[in-house]
């Protein structure tokens, strides 16, 4: 679309500006949702399915995860959820514990979480936890008890 057409767009009268609504992006969205049984499941699938903008819907009932995909947005899909269904529901809090810097630490740590996730927490107050340096690892495994060429002075 060049400027002139651009120009004779914002000058025309003819449409009106509701033409010019912004589209919904297309979203992945996972929530938490305590699932029971298949009846459970089931009541879940079905909230979620009648909204408009929804494109798919996957169920993971051990891990009680829902993922929608479409043209929806996060926090009123959460809403019909716990609308429809009575359940109590959540944006998934969980990551790969790959990704945390520090997986075992207070406040990120979750016995709850599935297998190989940990709690996703933003803004940990964990600051005192930093990562070494590349200088402080190089000083430490220079006197490493494993290195045997790391020093010849022991």
């Amino acid at each position: 679309m060049g400027v002139l057409d651009h120009v004779s767009d914002m000058f025309d009268c003819s449409r009106s500006k509701s033409q010019f609504k912004r589209r919904k992006q297309m979203q992945t969205v996972e929530i938490k949702v305590k699932m029971d049984c298949e009846g459970c499941e089931r009541k879940v699938r079905r909230s979620v399915e009648g909204m408009r903008g929804v494109t798919q819907v996957d169920i993971e009932r051990k891990a009680n995860k829902l993922t929608v995909a479409g043209y929806v947005e996060p926090a009123k899909v959460v809403a019909r959820v716990a609308n429809r269904t009575g359940k109590k529901a959540e944006l998934w809090p969980y990551v790969p514990y790959d990704v945390v810097a520090h997986p075992y630490a207070r406040g990120v740590y979750d016995r709850k979480a599935p297998a190989g996730y940990v709690r996703n927490d933003e803004y940990p107050q964990m600051s005192h936890l930093s990562r070494a340096s590349s200088t402080e690892v190089r000083y430490t495994t220079a006197f490493s008890d494993e290195n045997p060429a790391a020093c010849s002075i022991m």
